[in-house]
């Protein structure tokens, strides 16, 4: 990792734990408070604890133009995006995407797409539906290994954060702890739960923890439809293509829509918040996962209403390769953020219990 950005983001954490006037802002405070040094690893886990909700930043008294210069949400924001780009595997990918994003996401997709547009002439797929165009056991072969192989990425990535930043054991309570967190957004509402200041400078807003909940929900239930495809076609003999009141459909529309609208929300908020307090180098990558997100859920819809036109095979194929492209660059891009950020959530978990049990035996 970059020694610069430890240092500088080092001196603005002890300031901040001299001054203690933010405790209880967020997840990041109560871990600044409970130690006196903060080592490389330390480093690390406050940078992913912290959701840059920017309330610190405009609380604080020591921003420019004091000459402490105080801009902890940028610091963190810098060393959050320097170990994701340390501990992904294989290294460089996530670099590259951080500051090409636009260009990388939008290539793969039509990249993709044409692939699978030029698929349609490789032989009959002999089904209905979209197996009509692309047979079930090539979509199978396609995406299982696109599907295993960024969690495999995944996991030799946060085995490495894990290591970094000193995991210990993990138990079930952690684990349901920082779940709680990640459904509600908690740090997002701020330790007041009033909401955060990312798009509305010193105002309070909830919008950026509404839209993350959008697009949780959305993915969420858009996995759902897929699994639930899943065990119709292998369990009970029921291919594709489903009725409006299947559970796929039932699960995927609504998902598609909040996916969708969520990831559109996000990109307005990006585009009104300070890019200063944020890590300006990782933007490009930033909008571009998100805008990929929002076009995954858009081309879905709007596969299902023209579906039965002769657009079908056309956005049959851009679906299918803004889909791919989402799996493959998961590891390398924003989405890498939401498990790096459980498992900082986790890990704080740790620390709360083990501090708990301290002060029990004073």
């Amino acid at each position: 990792m970059q020694a610069d950005l430890l240092q500088e983001a080092r001196r603005q954490v002890e300031i901040c734990n001299a001054c203690r006037y933010c405790e209880g802002y967020c997840s990041v405070f109560p871990a600044v408070h409970r130690q006196r040094a903060f080592s490389d690893g330390d480093l690390t886990q406050l940078a992913n604890l912290c959701h840059n909700c920017r309330g610190c930043y405009y609380a604080c008294q020591y921003t420019a133009p004091h000459e402490f210069a105080l801009n902890l949400p940028k610091a963190l924001a810098e060393v959050r995006r320097d170990s994701w780009e340390s501990l992904a595997w294989p290294n460089g990918l996530a670099r590259a995407f951080h500051r090409n994003g636009l260009m990388i996401a939008a290539a793969t997709v039509v990249g993709f797409a044409i692939i699978f547009w030029l698929a349609r002439t490789w032989g009959e797929a002999g089904g209905s539906g979209f197996y009509a165009v692309l047979s079930h056991t090539a979509m199978v072969a396609i995406f299982t290994p696109a599907f295993l192989l960024p969690l495999a990425s995944l996991a030799v990535s946060l085995n490495r954060y894990w290591r970094a930043t000193g995991g210990g054991a993990i138990r079930l309570a952690d684990i349901i702890d920082a779940l709680k967190s990640v459904g509600t957004m908690k740090n997002l509402a701020s330790g007041h739960g009033d909401g955060c200041n990312f798009e509305d400078e010193d105002r309070f807003s909830q919008a950026r923890r509404y839209a993350h909940q959008m697009v949780l929900g959305g993915f969420l239930l858009c996995f759902a439809s897929t699994a639930s495809g899943t065990v119709l076609h292998y369990g009970f003999d029921m291919p594709a293509p489903y009725p409006l009141w299947s559970l796929p459909k039932m699960f995927g529309l609504p998902g598609g829509v909040l996916m969708t609208a969520g990831a559109l929300w996000m990109v307005w908020l990006k585009l009104r918040a300070d890019r200063d307090l944020g890590d300006p180098s990782a933007w490009s990558g930033d909008m571009a996962f998100t805008l990929l997100l929002g076009f995954v859920g858009a081309s879905g819809l709007a596969l299902y209403w023209l579906g039965g036109t002769p657009a079908m095979p056309a956005l049959l194929a851009l679906h299918l390769g803004s889909v791919l492209s989402f799996f493959l660059l998961t590891p390398y891009a924003k989405m890498a953020h939401g498990f790096y950020r459980m498992t900082a959530l986790v890990e704080e978990a740790q620390h709360q219990r083990a501090t708990e049990a301290d002060n029990a035996l004073k």
